[in-house]
């Protein structure tokens, strides 16, 4: 799921536009003076190619046996919803939440834990739970009940630019399989012949570290749930790799997530490494069909459970407390994200949504072979990818783990030393944690 740092002046003026504008969630006891009717559901979700897009063809399918069926579906960013639902929960007005929000699985546990009163449970809907991923549920399932929908897979992918590889003489076979420090020989080669770097990130993240320690079954929490980040040997290894890589122009680090986007989009990486939604953004540049490849990840060296495998992302549909008509919001879930092979065969080559409900994958799309990706049947290999990813323990308190690791990193890039700043980054976490 992609993240956008805005200016503490748009959040402000989101928040104030959110909260005058999307509050009500237009159910059959709710007919305010807004005009909204027991047929319409708010819907608060990111990324008009992803999400968004995925949503409004959940609405077609739907409304083909319901055409009264309407969504209101407000774009809000993961950073601004987080910050109107922050709040909602200070106000304690929560007329103010929509009908239907997109949540980050890893903070999703921690939402439903810290604030009951935010998610209806939704176990005796009638949706059939069975059908999706166990491992995916575990996000949004809290003391045996179930409080969503999950939507889409973060299987990690990294996708290069088959003919920028060419001008170095390499291939997309040269990138399969390997660990870092083969890709760092190749990245500083396909640099030095091109100008192009292999892949990008975002400063303000530390995304790519935790998919590093993802493959090899490696997590920043202990087992009984207190952070391990200080004097983690794995934890320093993955940055000691992303240090070496920056240094070596193999990884090129920006300041937004547009910049991100037009990285690999329009000119400065041959490549990019995400979770598998980033498909989406990859074929937005159309001229650039059939000059892609997919393949997976470097592992780590050196550690005997390193993996090529990964996952980065991945989010939930769920009901608000707010919403009055949850029969309404939860048999549209039901027969979309939790029913439909047709939403799935649909929005799947245009966005890269791979479902986490099993029946989809069934699909004959699954197999088909993708035009902008030379004719590779990608979709077979994310799911793949998927199957051979370890299991982590991301935490209820990932989110202050992860930014204070993103503090960290940017630290040691800057020439802060890597034990100090983990050290650093311990106390902070156990500070946020109240210990």
């Amino acid at each position: 799921m992609k993240k956008k740092l805005l200016s503490l002046l748009l959040v402000t003026s989101m928040t104030a536009g959110m909260l005058a504008g999307c509050g009500s969630s237009g159910g059959s006891d709710d007919k305010s003076a807004k005009g909204e009717d027991e047929n319409t559901l708010t819907v608060w979700a990111w990324d008009q190619t992803f999400n968004i897009y995925a949503m409004k063809e959940a609405e077609k399918v739907y409304q083909k046996d319901h055409p009264d069926f309407k969504l209101n579906i407000v774009e809000t960013g993961w950073d601004d919803l987080q910050t109107q639902l922050g709040t909602i929960v200070g106000a304690g007005d929560y007329s103010k939440l929509p009908d239907i929000c997109l949540m980050q699985d890893f903070a999703y546990q921690k939402y439903v834990t810290t604030y009951p009163d935010l998610y209806q449970d939704i176990t005796d809907s009638g949706i059939d739970f069975s059908q999706f991923a166990e491992g995916k549920l575990a996000a949004s399932t809290v003391d045996g009940k179930h409080y969503g929908v999950p939507f889409d897979n973060g299987a990690e992918i990294a996708c290069y630019r088959t003919d920028i590889l060419e001008q170095a003489g390499y291939t997309i076979d040269d990138l399969t399989d390997i660990d870092w420090d083969q890709f760092i020989k190749i990245g500083e080669d396909v640099y030095s012949k091109t100008g192009y770097s292999l892949i990008s990130v975002q400063a303000a993240s530390s995304d790519l570290i935790y998919q590093m320690l993802q493959s090899a079954g490696f997590s920043t929490w202990k087992d009984d749930d207190t952070p391990d980040i200080k004097g983690n040997k794995n934890i320093k290894q993955c940055i000691e790799i992303y240090k070496e890589m920056v240094d070596k122009h193999v990884l090129a680090v920006v300041n937004s997530w547009d910049e991100y986007i037009a990285t690999f989009t329009s000119g400065k990486t041959c490549g990019v490494m995400n979770g598998c939604w980033i498909l989406a953004s990859v074929q937005t540049a159309t001229d650039q069909s059939g000059k892609w490849g997919l393949t997976n990840m470097p592992k780590l060296p050196g550690v005997d459970s390193a993996t090529n495998y990964s996952n980065q992302g991945g989010s939930t549909w769920a009901i608000t407390k707010n919403c009055k008509n949850t029969k309404l919001a939860a048999d549209f879930l039901a027969k979309t994200f939790a029913g439909s092979k047709e939403l799935y065969d649909t929005i799947l080559p245009k966005s890269g949504a791979i479902a986490t409900w099993l029946p989809a994958s069934e699909s004959e799309v699954y197999n088909e072979p993708q035009e902008f990706f030379g004719g590779q049947a990608i979709y077979k290999e994310i799911a793949d990818f998927a199957s051979k990813t370890p299991s982590v323990n991301l935490g209820v308190y990932y989110t202050e783990a992860n930014t204070a690791l993103t503090t960290a990193l940017a630290n040691v890039v800057g020439g802060g030393d890597i034990d100090s700043e983990l050290e650093t980054a311990q106390q902070t976490v156990e500070f946020n944690m109240g210990k």
